[in-house]
């Protein structure tokens, strides 16, 4: 499988394979990479596919984007990852081991799909444990080391952290938006004490975290010499492995390949609803992909309206889901990519005016004509409907979740009656309920309940610096930490 640029310039080599961007992030052109075609799956794939284990699920469809790794490697990696061990002790009751559980809120109609179960406690987890053992493998390979620069709302820094601290030949540099995560997700990020893990409080917004670290993988020399890598969902690997449980959660909700299943997805960098876009694309039966946000409805209005208008990080709103207090959806270049016929010119395009602090509008486009055929539709959510859907889901199924969980339930039900009669809807879980404490008491007038071992985190001591949003200062704070003294 090769890879391509979804703005044409993929960079040397002109061809590249999986291990050839898995540590680079951006492609050279400031594009993001994407499989040059997504592979088929057919209908006796689905049908030998149902029984499989999670990592034996994962190793037949990563065997399709990852053709570079000799299958017997990337088999043991899949086994490595995806055990009970990592996955399964955080909820009592959990199915057997079943590592992505469908727990129904109402049987066979409306179900959460159980992401929160691995070690940060929220989905990002799902790839990051990959991409932390795909690391290791590759640079062993390779003799080679990396500095990951990575930029969180809240949950992929704790999750990249996590899969990354103590890897031979891996540094992490994460940049977070300073005060605006909760306590809980500072304290899991800043609370490390680990030699390769370096956090950076950015005062701004993530949107201008996200920025720092795309300018420094667009500056090459500084890339090339300091060996710059990358973990947010810019990574194509992290994407890929979000795939996966979409597969799985289509087995979980349905008793055969004949059906149809919905899901709805919060979302914010349209990283994980890119994944499910993606395996749509290759033939999962998908009904409807339902993209959910908070205030901050970037998304919610192109596909309303047909416009793209990303915000500047003084009209972002600071909300009570703070994982998708974001601006600007990396990940949306890629569907957009597909939106217009895979034209990289038409994407590098439509990115510059992006790029300049401008909207682009495709309302009036043959293409935008078509967005129903992606299956998409999309709604949003505010403080107020979260602390209600938090309050009914609980108080109607006994059931307590998070608060982005809670903008997916809401646009779910918002749009429920759309579906054919049938088809059940999955509202993809994105964290526990304990990452956001404050505002679940608010809801509920009651803490959640916190896994023993994770007792206390918020009164450890925490070690980050605080730094403006300046692309030169956090060059230099990199230098001084991986040029040897």
């Amino acid at each position: 499988m090769k890879y391509i640029s979804t703005r044409g310039h993929a960079g040397q080599p002109a061809n590249p394979e999986f291990c050839d961007i898995l540590l680079g992030g951006l492609a050279p052109d400031g594009g993001l990479y994407l499989p040059e075609r997504y592979p088929q799956v057919s209908r006796a794939e689905l049908d030998a596919w149902r029984g499989l284990s999670y990592a034996e699920l994962a190793f037949a469809i990563l065997s399709k984007f990852i053709t570079d790794i000799p299958p017997a490697d990337l088999k043991a990696i899949c086994d490595k990852t995806y055990t009970a061990e990592v996955y399964c002790h955080v909820r009592a009751g959990d199915d057997a081991g079943e590592i992505t559980p469908v727990h129904w809120l109402e049987e066979g109609r409306l179900g959460l799909l159980e992401l929160s179960n691995g070690p940060t406690l929220a989905f990002k987890d799902m790839a990051m444990q990959l991409l932390g053992n795909l690391f290791e493998y590759v640079l062993a390979r390779r003799g080679e080391t990396i500095n990951i620069l990575g930029a969180t709302s809240g949950d992929t820094g704790s999750a990249a952290e996590y899969a990354m601290r103590g890897k031979q030949g891996v540094r992490v540099f994460m940049l977070s938006p300073h005060g605006k995560m909760s306590a809980f997700q500072r304290a899991q990020m800043y609370s490390l004490q680990d030699d390769n893990i370096f956090n950076i409080a950015v005062t701004g917004m993530f949107d201008d975290a996200q920025d720092i670290v795309k300018a420094v993988s667009n500056d090459h020399g500084f890339k090339a010499a300091h060996k710059i890598g990358a973990v947010n969902s810019i990574n194509w690997a992290r994407v890929a492995a979000q795939i996966v449980y979409y597969f799985k959660g289509y087995f979980g909700a349905t008793k055969s390949n004949d059906e149809q299943v919905a899901f709805c997805v919060p979302s914010g960098n349209f990283g994980n609803i890119c994944a499910g876009h993606i395996a749509r694309q290759m033939g999962l039966p998908v009904a409807r992909l339902i993209l959910a946000t908070n205030e901050n409805d970037v998304l919610d209005e192109f596909f309303r309206t047909g416009i793209y208008r990303p915000r500047k990080a003084a009209e972002t709103h600071v909300t009570s889901s703070p994982s998708m207090d974001i601006s600007k959806a990396s990940n949306f270049e890629r569907f957009v990519y597909d939106l217009v016929g895979r034209d990289p010119q038409r994407v590098a395009a439509l990115w510059a005016e992006v790029d300049a602090g401008r909207p682009f509008d495709l309302s009036a486009s043959a293409e935008f004509a078509r967005i129903a055929d992606f299956g998409f539709i999309s709604g949003a959510s505010s403080h107020a409907d979260r602390l209600a859907t938090i309050r009914k889901v609980f108080e109607q199924y006994g059931v307590m979740i998070d608060t982005h969980t809670a903008d997916g339930v809401k646009v779910a039900w918002q749009h429920a009656a759309e579906l054919r009669a049938g088809v059940p809807l999955l509202v993809l879980e994105t964290a526990l309920p304990v990452k956001f404490s404050e505002t679940i008491v608010e809801a509920l007038g009651r803490e959640p309940e916190r896994p023993a071992d994770l007792e206390g985190i918020e009164k450890l001591p925490q070690r980050v610096t605080v730094m403006a949003p300046d692309v030169d200062a956090i060059k230099r704070f990199i230098t001084e930490r991986v040029t040897p003294q």
